[in-house]
């Protein structure tokens, strides 16, 4: 692999194959490859996204012989898939190494070219339906739908879906984003369905739509995009949103007021972003690396520090291997060993039926 001057001699498509099989998990001739690339290079990382900029920093501490090229730290998922098929033919440092895409990318970017196949030492502990069976792509975090809740103007703090129904959450609930557009209202709606009996897919999106046409008849459903200034001003008091976004929201209004952060008992819907290698990658090793540290129960809570569920979590919730601190500022483990990971194909046909009826069904413009 490496010649006199310690560079990586170039590989062809069916050697980076054969490397992927014979170079396994953070073994010595991996690291070895990967330092002696020198590089990797990310995009679309915030900082402030899933406690990312500490993840980063443990890596670069771990590896300090390898420079962590950070591009365009804002993009999105789009910008990402663009970013290689824009640099098939570029070894510079524009060209990215990994993607950390929503998970509709994955199957596409497979089916086009554009990723290659790795399975980290940890592949088994990956859930099956958050992954390819391959090793093309596989879920790195997920976050699941909570109620983050005022406690100052909510004495009862619901513990299911069911309990927004009550009498007692009059033009209380808001979902964090327009049903008819927005993806984290969607799944709100998918979750109420499912939790409410719905078989997975059209019918859990259909059985949705009648819980917040229930919901907005009794007059407890705020049609307004909520977050944590209107939750904070009383306008939302009750907010259904995914869980980073409500412990981060905690944090942020610190105690001003009071908040509840529950996953309800039933209909745990969880998003999952994935990560992939470029099938261009100019540091193909480096990339390697990173995943198993990703991966790695370092990497993994490195993620949960920053409040988004590392795929693993399961795993390491099993194992005892999450500190008691972590675990003290999220709710009870046992909320999430029950979360449903939809499907693809679970998420299309709700999302259609969610979409083109909720006007019809609900009949309330979120706005």
């Amino acid at each position: 692999m490496l010649n006199v001057t310690g560079k990586i001699l170039s590989l062809t498509a069916a050697s980076l194959m054969a490397t992927t099989a014979i170079v396994s998990a953070q073994s010595d001739e991996l690291v070895a490859a990967a330092k002696a690339e020198g590089m990797l290079t990310t995009i679309a990382l915030p900082h402030d996204w899933c406690g990312y900029g500490e993840v980063i920093a443990g890596f670069k501490a771990k590896y300090p012989e390898i420079t962590v090229n950070e591009l365009n730290p804002d993009a999105g998922s789009s910008d990402e898939i663009e970013a290689i098929k824009a640099n098939k033919d570029n070894k510079g440092p524009q060209a990215p190494d990994v993607i950390d895409v929503g998970l509709s990318y994955g199957p596409a970017a497979k089916a086009e070219g554009l990723i290659q196949p790795y399975k980290v030492s940890t592949w088994d502990s990956i859930p099956d339906s958050a992954k390819d069976a391959e090793g093309y792509w596989y879920g790195d975090y997920y976050g699941v739908l909570s109620f983050e809740v005022n406690k100052d103007l909510v004495q009862n703090t619901p513990a299911d879906w069911s309990d927004l129904l009550k009498d007692e959450y009059k033009n209380s609930v808001a979902l964090a984003g327009d049903p008819r557009a927005s993806n984290q209202a969607i799944q709100g709606v998918y979750a109420a369905g499912l939790a409410a009996g719905g078989a997975a897919g059209a019918d859990a999106g259909t059985k949705g739509l009648d819980f917040f046409k229930e919901l907005n008849a009794k007059g407890n459903f705020v049609p307004v995009i909520g977050k944590a200034a209107t939750l904070a001003q009383g306008q939302t008091p009750i907010l259904i949103t995914w869980d980073y976004n409500a412990l981060a929201g905690r944090d942020t209004l610190n105690g001003n007021p009071p908040v509840d952060v529950v996953v309800p008992k039933s209909g745990v819907v969880a998003g999952v972003y994935i990560q992939a290698i470029s099938a261009y990658a100019p540091h193909p090793n480096a990339a390697k690396l990173w995943m198993e540290y990703l991966y790695s129960d370092e990497g993994q809570l490195g993620w949960l520090k920053g409040y988004c569920h590392p795929i693993r979590f399961n795993d390491l919730a099993k194992n005892g291997k999450i500190p008691q601190d972590m675990m003290d500022k999220l709710p009870p483990a046992a909320s999430y060993e029950i979360a449903v990971f939809p499907s693809l194909e679970e998420q299309a046909a709700a999302k259609e039926a969610i979409t083109k009826n909720w006007d019809s069904v609900v009949g309330a413009n979120v706005q």
